[in-house]
């Protein structure tokens, strides 16, 4: 197969369920993230996403190719778009590519950085997740993206979902988790008691069946930070989240992960 890999050259790209724009948008491709290419179907292609490994249908227009030595490269990929609201790349022909945080910044060298043969000029100074206080910096961060809307699927700053709020948290302090609550939750080491919370901490959250369907990041043993309609403060106890709003328990608790002792 021609061009096994790509390279996502737009700023958030969606990832459907199936070939089709009408399909469900199950995850994001942020700026300068590398897949592998599984399967085309006219100008729709499944792709792997080199990150965490997830899977989606987009459209191949949004990707540049780049060769197999490069897709490995992109693992190691630790320069990033910082956190904030206006850092650009400047396109070739002039145009301004606005990135969210977190967004990869491939084969950075003097102020550029490369989509495949695409070259962007950096408008800001990249953020490096190598050596990053986890500890010091984890609240700071999380409560960047406070009030940014709930969005199935979302992994940008203006829409978010609850596992892609955390998996953008913890990948701008250098720690690499999967995209679903579920496949998350397979990951760390397990808090045995919610006093024994440490900020940074991650929860879980079941349904009925018992399939974990929600997580949040915790920022002490009895608040949480979590993408629930908005990305949001709520207090927390041994039977889950307490939502004001509603004045009920709204996600019922079942474990809770460290990933930095």
């Amino acid at each position: 197969m021609e061009n096994q890999y790509g390279i996502c050259r737009v700023a958030v790209a969606p990832l459907r369920a199936d070939a089709s724009d009408k399909a469900e948008i199950v995850s994001q491709l942020l700026f300068g993230e590398h897949v592998e290419i599984i399967q085309k179907d006219e100008r729709w292609w499944l792709v792997q996403n080199g990150y965490d490994g997830y899977e989606g249908w987009l459209d191949f227009r949004q990707l540049a190719p780049i060769s197999q030595n490069q897709f490995a490269e992109m693992h190691d990929c630790k320069l990033l778009s910082p956190l904030g609201f206006n850092h650009s790349l400047t396109a070739e022909d002039g145009t301004l590519y606005h990135l969210s945080p977190a967004s990869n910044l491939p084969f950075l060298q003097d102020g550029f950085c490369y989509a495949g043969e695409e070259k962007f000029k950096l408008n800001f100074e990249a953020h490096s997740n190598k050596g990053q206080d986890f500890k010091t910096q984890i609240t700071s961060t999380a409560k960047f993206f406070l009030n940014t809307p709930y969005l199935w699927g979302g992994r940008h700053l203006f829409g978010l979902d609850c596992s892609g709020f955390v998996q953008t948290v913890f990948k701008l302090l250098g720690i690499k988790l999967n995209r679903d609550a579920s496949q998350q939750a397979e990951q760390g080491e397990l808090v045995g008691f919610l006093a024994e919370v440490k900020p940074g901490d991650v929860a879980f959250f079941d349904n009925a069946e018992g399939k974990i369907t929600h997580v949040g990041i915790m920022l002490s043993p009895n608040e949480i930070i979590h993408s629930s309609a908005k990305v949001k403060i709520d207090p927390i106890d041994d039977q889950g989240i307490f939502n004001r709003e509603l004045g009920v328990y709204s996600h019922k608790l079942r474990i809770i992960k460290r990933f930095v002792e």
